[in-house]
């Protein structure tokens, strides 16, 4: 059933041109496709994930898509380079230095997009 689906996750936008602008400057990544109702989507190496355009203004305060990268010093100093800003977080279970969380078999990003989509890069020992 479900657990052989393939899925994929959708973030909200409230302006799209802004959004797919945003995800090209600072990711560095384009639409593989566009829907006539308000929609992109795009794929990376192990998924694809969607922006679809709302007028509903609510974004979650909580870690929306994980980008499971090889190398998270690298990619931080890329993202950081294209002006990505990463978020500092002290809370139970969660502590940032320099923007990294770290645990024994791995260690995370958080930032937000231009649309306020928490959004996370994390290495994970496997």
């Amino acid at each position: 059933m479900l657990a052989e689906a393939t899925t994929h996750t959708t973030l909200p936008v409230a302006d799209l041109d802004r959004a797919k602008r945003w995800y090209h400057d600072k990711l560095g990544m384009d639409p593989v496709s566009e829907f006539p109702e308000g929609g992109v989507m795009y794929e990376t190496a192990g998924g694809k994930f969607g922006l679809y355009q709302t007028q509903v203004n609510e974004r979650a305060g909580h870690t929306q898509m994980d980008f499971e990268v090889a190398d998270l010093k690298a990619e931080m100093a890329q993202l950081r380079s294209n002006g990505v800003v990463f978020e500092d977080y002290d809370m139970p279970g969660i502590k940032t230095t320099d923007g990294v969380a770290e645990w024994p078999d791995g260690a995370a990003a958080w930032f937000k997009d231009c649309e306020g989509n928490v959004l996370c890069i994390m290495h994970q020992e496997h």
